[in-house]
């Protein structure tokens, strides 16, 4: 489902990154794309427009107990938002050297300074999740709007 979310957010010439959140009963509370550009917006990244819908689903900031499945590591602002709403179990795709921060460039969501950590997976579909970006960028590079 992660997967398709990113291939419909790279279809509206988005950054290809899909999320889902599930309940610790196996429910979907959520799932999201990335929607920076049609937003306009930093913040509108798949991980944060995901947790904040299934807060919305469960009528509680406090995930705890649920699993959120993402195409790409996530970065130091949503690996904070994992954090803070209290996911137990991030499982991911493809790992991102540049700015990635569960597990690349830094490990926030397993600080054993914070008051939460996340169980991590990593690598999960990874050639599916990295095909699909690495594909997006080269047709940008292709016609010229790699600054995306």
């Amino acid at each position: 489902m992660a997967l398709a979310e990113a291939r419909a957010s790279a279809a509206a010439g988005e950054v290809p990154v899909g999320a889902v959140v599930v309940d610790g009963a196996g429910e979907i509370l959520a799932r999201a794309g990335n929607r920076r550009e049609a937003e306009q917006n930093p913040l509108a990244h798949a991980e944060l427009l995901a947790l904040s819908a299934a807060a919305r689903a469960a009528g509680s900031w406090r995930l705890a107990g649920a699993t959120l499945y993402v195409t790409l590591e996530p970065c130091a602002m949503c690996a904070g938002a994992i954090v803070l709403a209290r996911i137990a179990r991030l499982v991911y795709g493809a790992a991102d050297p540049k700015a990635g921060f569960c597990g690349s460039l830094g490990d926030l969501v397993r600080d054993p300074r914070l008051n939460h950590r996340a169980e991590v997976l990593g690598g999960v579909l990874a050639e599916e999740s990295g095909a699909l970006l690495k594909g997006f960028f080269a047709g940008l590079r292709a016609s010229g709007r790699a600054a995306l």
